[in-house]
């Protein structure tokens, strides 16, 4: 399983997953790097997701370079955690 080095952000996806299509095309917007892990692709992430929610396959799972996640963000949540506008 991929790890979140210093400078980028690791979400983690399923290809059917609406919110995960917004919140990489706000990453994108916004120019940040991120490494993107498709969750039914990789068990070790899937297990990952799962520890970080509790039992829940909860998408986008997003972990940030300090360590720190967000779960299934809006847009002005993600905004807010990266201190750029909505």
């Amino acid at each position: 399983m991929p790890e979140t080095n210093s400078t980028s952000v690791t979400v983690y996806v399923t290809s059917w997953c609406g919110d995960c299509r917004r919140a990489l095309a706000y990453l994108d917007a916004q120019h940040i790097a991120y490494l993107t892990v498709d969750i039914e692709r990789d068990a070790a992430a899937m297990a990952l997701v799962k520890k970080i929610n509790h039992g829940n396959r909860s998408v986008p799972t997003i972990v940030f370079p300090d360590g720190s996640t967000l779960v299934e963000p809006t847009t002005a949540q993600l905004a807010r955690k990266l201190g750029l506008p909505a």
